[in-house]
């Protein structure tokens, strides 16, 4: 059954990451939450596939517009932290990820995933889900959908934008238009 997760406190977490100075650390929501950052947490299913590094490399990309708007972006799978790094070790051009502007956290136990309603229990994977925290840890959007799909970082930083407004946003609003 599907649980409705805006609105409500995000669940704690303090994950081993990867970070993009590719050193071992842990990632957490307190810590963003101390420094006052938005949290963008991407769920996706596994290292070494075909759609992952596609939209893991567009968010890392785009990193920079995501810090000019206070957020930290996190990316998980149930993956180990050394296989993230292997993963990252590995050139774009041979189906990896190359250097990354944020890290990568590592579920390996399943706990996140369970938490936020993305782990698919028999395979042991996450679907791909994204959640936007606000710096008082409140879920203000989550999207979960099949793995067969990538995100849209566009949509991801629009909507993050729209969050910020604190107004209403109507359909298909963009940054510098008018909220309601």
């Amino acid at each position: 059954m599907t649980q409705r997760m805006v609105g409500k406190q995000a669940p704690p977490f303090v994950m081993d990451a990867v970070m993009a100075n590719k050193e071992f650390n842990k990632v957490s929501l307190e810590e963003n939450m101390r420094n006052g950052k938005w949290t963008v947490l991407f769920f996706y299913p596994m290292d070494f596939t075909f759609v992952c590094p596609t939209e893991i490399t567009a968010m890392s990309d785009r990193y920079d517009e995501f810090q000019d708007l206070d957020a930290v972006v996190i990316g998980v799978s149930t993956d180990t932290i050394h296989t993230h790094l292997a993963w990252i070790n590995t050139d774009r051009k041979n189906n990896g990820l190359g250097d990354l502007n944020y890290s990568l956290a590592a579920d390996t136990n399943h706990a996140v995933s369970r938490e936020y309603g993305v782990l698919i229990e028999e395979e042991g994977i996450a679907l791909r889900g994204l959640f936007i925290i606000n710096p008082m840890g409140e879920i203000m959007y989550q999207v979960v959908f099949h793995n067969n799909i990538g995100r849209d970082v566009n949509e991801t930083l629009r909507v993050l934008q729209a969050l910020q407004t604190g107004g209403l946003c109507p359909a298909n609003w963009k940054p510098g238009q008018k909220t309601l």
